[in-house]
Order: C-alpha cells, then sequence, then structure tokens
C-alpha cells in the first residue's frame, strides 16, 4: 500500500469532502479512498469503451468466416497441459 499526502486543500473542499463522508458512513480519509477508486475505475471505463469501439470496427473484417467457439479453444490449450494460472 502507499500513502498519498494532499496539502493545500482549500477548507471548503475538506468540509464538503466531511460532509459526503459523514452521509456516506465513511471516515474522511475513507471518502477520499472511494473516490479516488471510482476515478481509476472510470480510466478503466474509457480502455473498455475505446476496446469495444475497435472490435465494432474490426467485426466486419471477419463476417462470414467460420470461429472456433472459444471453450473449445480454452479445452484444447488445457489439455495440452497449459493453465489458466499465470
Amino acid at each position: 500500500m502507499v500513502t498519498i499526502n494532499v496539502r493545500r486543500l482549500d477548507d471548503d473542499v475538506v468540509d464538503r469532502l466531511k460532509q459526503r463522508a459523514s452521509r456516506n458512513n465513511r471516515s474522511l480519509e475513507g471518502e477520499a479512498r472511494h473516490i479516488l477508486q471510482c476515478a481509476a475505475d472510470d480510466d478503466m471505463a474509457a480502455k473498455r469503451a475505446a476496446f469495444a469501439e475497435t472490435i465494432k470496427l474490426r467485426r466486419p473484417l471477419t463476417e462470414g468466416r467460420k470461429h472456433t467457439p472459444a471453450e473449445v479453444l480454452i479445452r484444447e490449450d488445457r489439455d495440452r497441459g497449459h493453465r489458466d494460472d499465470f
């Protein structure tokens, strides 16, 4: 775990964070941790959306081709001795 210090926050910001923490039954630190986690998750959501857009653009390139179901590929890989924990 890493510790982060945030300096020079306006008193008004701290007061609003305390109020928000109280509404959510969290400490100020817990609320700040929650906010940071949500911000990090939003970044992941943006990456997922970009990936979905890429897939949408590339899907027509393989349209009409025969595809091997994922479960068949996984079974073949496992039968060769590969494991799913890296």
